[in-house]
């Protein structure tokens, strides 16, 4: 990555006064330590299960690596703000309530003693978004922290790829794209080429990078998804674009033409590789495994089948790792309503519709589409994929958008406030009138 998009500046340099028309407010004032552990983070929620990797890390070495970034962002974030000023945010209250369910839930260890570390990494990663949420003040800051670590993870699987291309594309995944380097499936890895493709598309829409920068960025993400053949991020990149450029139609002439060319381009890709693009989006497989979702209809309906107790219903059964009968459940709201019962799905569908109103009820702008694109992007990614009830890369995504939803950061006043004349020694007063 080079260009603006790196170092965060807009075109003739930073305004970190906040003088310009349209500038971000102070996005220097935000430490690099922050930046740090927003990074952390994101390493956290890499997870630990996946694909065969060259060199075989262990199980244990890797959650040790994840656990201990997370222990890591919290000692960072607590460091920068010892005197724990935060901001009011409804998007981390609602997380907060959540952890409520998961923890009455998992005190009955019917999911294991592994359901209460669950629920001890989860209080951790929110009180660490709690710790930054005092540098949330609706810039653009946290946009770029995200695509550089994002960007660096699709760096190793591209490293992977080139150094050994049969384990990155195993026949196990159907010939898929994987981390070789690092444990990630392919839902994974194009669940992050998605999201920072559809940033820096909208950065470069609003021109706060520019276009060669841009495609360093863009052009091997997109390959590297299309490599993945994950039709749920595919889905969720273009439509979550369609909504957000939608919400800049009116207000910027750079959007119209995009969208203009968008369609005509996916009117020509339709009629033109419309064989190819249903190959790769059946992915080899018949119409019937296709009709139920790879399988994953079968696991929803014995889940929703399963007797429970008034209890397991209201708080679930406990924080696991989002599998039915040892299959995957592949749903968030599913994951949700197993662990954290209807109290859990109703707190889950709040933090949608509160940044959803939110979002909607801002004045059109870059950040409000950025935070647009990522609650659109999460909200379709959740019926194919769970997360939203646990510490995970989508409640990442969307403490983002909360982030780019937050009141702007009040400027420090251009000049001197002027002094009451009362406060004025006499002998000043008196060369004043000299």
């Amino acid at each position: 990555m080079g260009g603006d998009l790196t170092r965060g500046g807009l075109p003739g340099g930073r305004d970190t006064a906040g003088t310009r028309p349209g500038a971000e407010p102070r996005p220097a004032g935000t430490p690099r330590i922050v930046g740090v552990a927003w990074g952390l983070l994101i390493l956290n929620t890499l997870g630990s299960a996946g694909a065969k990797t060259i060199v075989p890390l262990p199980r244990s070495l890797i959650q040790m690596v994840t656990m201990g970034a997370l222990v890591a962002a919290f000692a960072l974030a607590l460091a920068v703000n010892l005197r724990l000023r935060i901001r009011a945010s409804a998007y981390v209250l609602l997380l907060t309530l959540l952890l409520v369910p998961s923890v009455i839930s998992s005190a009955n260890l019917e999911s294991g003693i592994g359901a209460l570390f669950r629920c001890g990494r989860l209080a951790l990663f929110i009180g660490t978004l709690w710790l930054l949420s005092r540098w949330w003040d609706g810039s653009l800051t946290f946009v770029r922290y995200h695509i550089r670590m994002y960007f660096a993870v699709l760096g190793s699987v591209a490293a992977g790829l080139v150094v050994s291309p049969g384990a990155a594309l195993p026949d196990l995944y159907g010939g898929r794209l994987v981390g070789a380097l690092w444990p990630l499936t392919p839902p994974q890895i194009g669940q992050y080429a998605a999201v920072i493709i559809g940033l820096t598309v909208l950065l470069v829409l609003g021109r706060r990078t520019d276009g060669a920068s841009a495609a360093v960025v863009i052009v091997p993400s997109f390959v590297l998804l299309a490599l993945t053949h994950t039709r749920t991020a595919t889905l969720g990149l273009f439509i979550g674009l369609a909504l957000a450029i939608g919400s800049l139609i009116l207000t910027s002439a750079a959007a119209r033409r995009f969208f203009t060319w968008a369609v005509l381009c996916a009117v020509v890709a339709a009629v033109g590789f419309a064989s190819a693009l249903q190959a790769w989006f059946l992915r080899g497989q018949s119409k019937e495994n296709f009709s139920n979702l790879t399988g994953r209809a079968k696991v929803w309906d014995a889940l929703l089948a399963a007797p429970r107790s008034t209890s397991e219903k209201l708080f679930g059964v406990g924080l696991g790792d989002k599998s039915f009968g040892g299959l995957p459940i592949d749903n968030s709201w599913l994951a949700v309503y197993n662990e954290q019962g209807l109290i859990g799905v109703t707190l889950v569908a709040a933090i949608i519709i509160v940044l959803g109103g939110v979002a909607l009820l801002r004045p059109p702008s870059l950040q409000r589409a950025c935070a647009i694109f990522l609650i659109g992007y999460c909200a379709i990614a959740s019926c194919t994929e769970a997360g939203l009830g646990d510490a995970s890369p989508y409640l990442l995504h969307l403490a983002l958008a909360a982030s780019l939803l937050a009141a702007p950061a009040e400027a420090a006043p251009l000049s001197t406030p002027a002094v009451p004349r009362r406060h004025i020694p006499r002998w000043a007063r008196r060369s004043e009138v000299t």
